[in-house]
């Protein structure tokens, strides 16, 4: 029987530059002695929470999972539904191979699971978006009669009325993963929080408001380690603080369809409505991916490349450089059905909008519009950071770099398992064994 058991909490946003103030508080502290580290962890392209966090279950890069936004792959739209549904990403995940090994999986706001049938304790990262009720979007995105009743009707009230209101939404979502393990000690709970996000949307990369959450996340990761001690698995778990981004301040935000229908790659009416359309730009914050009506062209290919390209070398509207599907592929590991990449100039952030004006000013309302954000290419920016912590881990061993990639073969080889197949590497540099 297989008794090991790893948490993996996500802290979404968190970079390497957080360990100073998170070291010296009193629950890190108290392990640090004992910790395994990455400083810096290169996560992939683009820097989204979605296309991160498939990359974090599977091992393998957006070119082949396929998770490429946070929304639905939606044209001519201002914003679409986010992607939910596990069925979305195309490839296996560390939460199958734990399953097939007969190994019990759990999962509290891990982006991309919805009705995971995989995943034996699920709340999905999911919130109402239909009119339903709270209690009913959760059972609809594959939460068991056995987890609504014993872990998320028991919490609810951190939540009702605050979704993805921060960090009452996150005190919900530790609140479950706590309940989890002492209710069913998985062998494997991935969880996800997202309050230091928010916060450097809200105010910037390094603020008193970011310290508050690093504060937050310590008192959580204390909760999450005395369930485990409650659930008399403390001593078998492996704990891995993981993040999937970092972000870069940013300073405007450019309504880059706006710039393709004065360009005439689309056709707006009187009204401001789409009567038809060459290119559009979906906006992943920092950076766009450009989906054309007909791919295959080779017209509309070169006519929409010499206006990318043309945004460019006129280093005024926000692009900074421009990818072809192909050098995406060939460069950063992101393909799809798209045909063009548009990168950030480093302080420009992207709307999906077509009409004027051109520049938007800042907007907390939406994760790409704030005072930071993501999106841009991995390489850019303060990097995220890996911390585990354990009967496994070597206590002191510290790799300079790695990649997000790496990350679930090195969760499954503590859990004794090997994922096949991956892009990464385990990093056994971490283990004692």
């Amino acid at each position: 029987m297989n008794d090991r058991h790893v948490v993996v909490v996500s802290v979404d946003a968190m970079v390497y530059e957080d360990l100073e103030i998170l070291s010296k508080l009193y629950t890190f502290e108290s392990v640090w002695d004992r910790t395994a580290r990455v400083n810096r962890v290169k996560s992939v392209y683009p820097t989204i929470t979605y296309p991160c966090h498939s990359t974090m279950m599977t091992g393998v890069y957006p070119e082949t999972h396929g998770i490429v936004n946070n929304e639905r792959p939606e044209l001519l739209v201002r914003s679409s539904l986010w992607q939910h549904e596990r069925s979305l990403v195309k490839a296996k995940s560390i939460f199958d191979c734990a399953h097939e090994a007969g190994l019990s999986t759990a999962a509290v706001f891990w982006p991309v699971t919805g009705n995971d049938k995989n995943i034996d304790y699920l709340v999905n990262e999911y919130w109402p978006q239909h009119g339903e009720s709270s209690e009913q979007c959760f059972r609809d995105s594959g939460s068991s009669e056995e987890v609504m009743q014993k872990i998320v009707l028991p919490n609810l009230k951190y939540v009702e009325n605050r979704h993805r209101k921060h960090p009452w939404c996150d005190a919900f979502v530790m609140a479950c993963a706590c309940d989890m393990l002492t209710s069913f000690k998985p062998n494997l709970l991935m969880v996800h929080p997202a309050n230091v996000d928010a916060y450097r949307h809200e105010t910037g990369l390094f603020t008193p408001k970011v310290e508050a959450g690093l504060y937050e996340t310590n008192l959580w990761i204390g909760q999450l380690m005395k369930a485990a001690d409650d659930a008399g698995i403390l001593d078998k778990t492996d704990f891995f603080i993981v993040s999937d981004h970092g972000q870069l301040a940013i300073r405007r935000c450019v309504a880059l369809n706006a710039l393709l229908a004065e360009r005439g790659l689309i056709d707006v009416d009187e009204s401001g409505e789409i009567r038809d359309w060459t290119a559009f730009a979906k906006s992943g914050g920092l950076s766009a991916l450009v989906y054309l009506k007909h791919p295959d062209c080779a017209e509309d290919l070169a006519r929409t490349k010499a206006v990318l390209d043309e945004l460019a070398a006129g280093e005024v509207m926000g692009v900074g450089q421009v990818f072809t599907e192909a050098e995406a592929r060939a460069q950063h590991h992101l393909g799809g059905d798209f045909s063009f990449v548009v990168e950030t100039d480093g302080y420009t952030t992207f709307a999906n909008d077509w009409v004027r004006p051109l520049v938007r000013p800042q907007d907390n309302r939406n994760y790409r519009f704030g005072r930071a954000t993501h999106g841009h290419l991995p390489e850019k920016g303060p990097q995220p950071t890996l911390i585990a912590f354990g009967p496994h881990m070597k206590p002191g061993a510290v790799i300079p770099d790695a990649l997000l990639v790496d990350e679930a073969p090195t969760f499954a080889h503590a859990l004794g398992l090997k994922m096949e197949g991956t892009d990464g590497r385990c990093l056994t540099e971490l283990f004692s064994e």
